[in-house]
């Protein structure tokens, strides 16, 4: 009986063992679900909404192939609008009927303003063109993704520039590659597999350079829940029953033996005989040989199934648990602060600022030691612009001019972004190591004219060792952009430069003295600065000085205590004259190297740019305007006529 329940327990543990390996092999489920199409229309340009994207639960995979260069982006849905513009583009919806990918022609001057709904409706238009089940190829090598991960897809400098030029028509192909609005971003030959989470208000751009048909194959998956719960007991009771199997079994041998009854003695021989051979022992060798038999047979099948059951996953077993989770994307999350109805979204995420700033960083590092105007003003501009041009222009002349400060790449201090869904935007930002008591601090303020223009510094200051910025909004939820002509600042943005010039100009003795902090260090710079030259001049010359607000328009972000952060231009002016006949006045130092002469006799104009950082309390405060930072640079030195 013990060899008939062995036997049977072999059988029906072998059946269970094999079922719950075919629910894992041969009886798996996909893990995904797809939609795939092939765009039509030949644009350089194909939007996924984000509505299609999260038509599907779980996060999503975009694979796309048919170009050489393939770049795949998510935005924002508002910013990958503005970015499209006028330009004309193939949106994908899927078929509800076939599960397809279709293509709708978007955009282009043709198109009337009722036939574009939004991409975040995810309503399918009227004519479409659904897409061709795409044939299967070979699949390629997931992208790592840019941001969120801290890999970032690289691009040649030439595409970068060609994406941050300032265009004026958004009908006009442009480069989509190195934009700062994009989230993230990939770009590969031939193929992307683009794993990405994204919430409805995120849509995706594919492209291939702006100028060439954007990838003609595309792909949409989602994950799906594979998930074998009886696999994991019928292994697991399998190798029990196996178990139970061999005890049986070797029980069932115990018993045999021992039926046997007792065995007799062998016959010893008399006196004088030899003894009678023994009978060898071929009984108990055969039952031991069955034993190591068994063992042989039952041994792999259990090392084999514990390997199984080694691997298994929580896809194996029951989910006892309450609710079922959604599986949470395992590659790159888009987290996007969201819009609410009573403010927009800020015009930057951290991620995004960090990326820019890098950006920036190179190439200020690259036109600082190139001297190179043109690179410098693809990421800079107005007062920051001013500064190194007028840098590179007096280092052609003076080979150990210093170089203008360098722009840190990291670590980010401060990211305040301006609050909106329009352009120009506005971003405030503080970089640097602050362990590094021999470096400054740099602030900025930047600035993007347009949807497909790039971040531009239009200040860049160092900050005052003691100064202390004043609490602002988290990035997640952005600062108010202050108007210049404000009433609700202490003192208006467009007067800050005025008033502060007056103060330098008469000191104490200014109308706007009471308005501002009693000292700060570069009122201090000045005055010990014109006091030297006042001592070094001779008698028979003199120097007038003056300042004034500079061109460049300040800029003013929001604090929590309803004051602002504001950065303004000035400019300084020196001029010096002989007064009597006859004399002349001596040039020394990088004034006489731009001017080309150690002495004149008919004076010389010197000018200075400052860029000043101030925090203005609010009009109803008595607080006082506090200088945080400043630079100070050489822009022209010239002869008067």
């Amino acid at each position: 009986m013990r060899f008939v329940l062995a036997i049977a327990a072999f059988v029906v543990a072998a059946a269970m063992i094999v079922l719950g390996i075919a629910q894992r092999t041969v009886f798996l489920p996909p893990s995904t679900v797809a939609s795939e199409g092939v765009v039509s229309g030949g644009l350089p340009y194909t939007l996924v909404s984000g509505a299609v994207l999260n038509s599907r639960e779980g996060s999503q995979t975009v694979t796309a192939t048919g170009s050489d260069t393939v770049f795949v982006a998510y935005g924002r849905t508002s910013d990958v609008m503005a970015w499209l513009g006028d330009s004309e583009y193939a949106e994908l919806s899927v078929d509800e009927e076939t599960g397809e990918l279709e293509t709708t022609i978007r955009g282009g001057a043709e198109e009337t303003p009722d036939a574009t709904p939004d991409p975040s409706e995810g309503a399918a238009p009227e004519t479409t063109d659904p897409g061709a089940t795409a044939p299967e190829t070979a699949a390629p090598e997931t992208a790592a993704p840019e941001d969120e991960g801290d890999a970032e897809a690289e691009t040649d400098e030439g595409a970068e520039a060609e994406a941050g030029s300032d265009a004026d028509s958004s009908d006009e192909t442009v480069d989509p590659r190195g934009s700062d609005l994009w989230l993230s971003e990939y770009v590969e030959d031939q193929a992307v597999i683009a794993p990405i989470s994204v919430p409805d208000d995120v849509s995706v751009l594919i492209a291939s350079d702006g100028e060439q048909a954007a990838p003609a194959t595309v792909r949409l998956s989602w994950p799906v829940s594979n998930a074998t719960p009886w696999a994991g007991p019928l292994i697991a009771g399998g190798i029990l029953l196996l178990v139970v199997g061999l005890v049986l079994y070797l029980l069932g041998l115990n018993h045999l033996r021992k039926s046997r009854g007792p065995r007799r003695k062998g016959i010893t021989a008399g006196p004088g005989l030899e003894q009678t051979a023994k009978p060898p022992r071929r009984r108990r060798r055969q039952r031991r040989a069955r034993v190591r038999a068994s063992m042989r047979v039952g041994m792999p099948v259990l090392l084999i199934s514990g390997l199984l059951l080694s691997g298994c996953s929580a896809n194996y077993w029951p989910d006892l648990s309450s609710a079922g989770q959604t599986p949470e994307p395992t590659d790159s999350a888009a987290i996007v602060p969201e819009a609410t109805e009573d403010a927009p979204a800020p015009a930057v995420t951290v991620a995004q600022l960090e990326r820019v700033i890098s950006r920036i960083s190179a190439v200020a590092t690259e036109a600082d030691a190139d001297r190179n105007s043109e690179l410098a003003a693809t990421r800079f501009t107005g007062a920051a612009l001013l500064e190194r041009q007028s840098n590179y222009t007096t280092r052609g002349k003076v080979s150990d001019y210093a170089v203008p400060r360098t722009i840190p790449s990291s670590p980010l201090l401060l990211s305040l972004p301006q609050a909106t869904d329009v352009w120009p935007r506005s971003v405030f930002t503080v970089v640097g190591d602050q362990e590094d008591t021999e470096t400054p601090l740099i602030a900025m303020m930047l600035q993007q004219e347009t949807p497909r223009s790039s971040y531009k510094v239009s200040y860049a200051v160092a900050l005052e060792p003691n100064a202390t910025i004043p609490e602002s909004a988290p990035a997640s939820i952005g600062a108010a952009f202050i108007p210049p002509d404000s009433p609700l600042m202490l003192v208006p943005p467009a007067d800050l430069a005025a008033q502060y010039s007056d103060l330098i100009a008469n000191g104490a003795e200014s109308q706007f003295a009471a308005s501002f902090a009693e000292s700060d260090p570069f009122r201090e710079l000045i005055a010990a600065d014109r006091a030297t030259k006042q001592e070094q001049l001779p008698s028979t010359a003199n120097i007038d000085f003056s300042v004034g607000p500079g061109e460049t328009e300040p800029i003013g972000l929001s604090t929590i205590s309803s004051g602002a952060i504001v950065a303004v231009s000035m400019m300084e002016s020196e001029t010096v004259k002989p007064t009597e006949t006859g004399a002349v006045v001596k040039l020394q130092g990088a004034v006489a190297a731009i001017v080309g002469l150690e002495e004149t006799a008919k004076g010389a104009e010197v000018q200075y740019a400052d860029q000043l950082l101030f925090y203005v309390p609010p009009a109803d405060s008595t607080d006082q305007v506090v200088l945080l930072g400043f630079s100070q640079s050489l822009i022209s030195a010239k002869e008067l006529p």
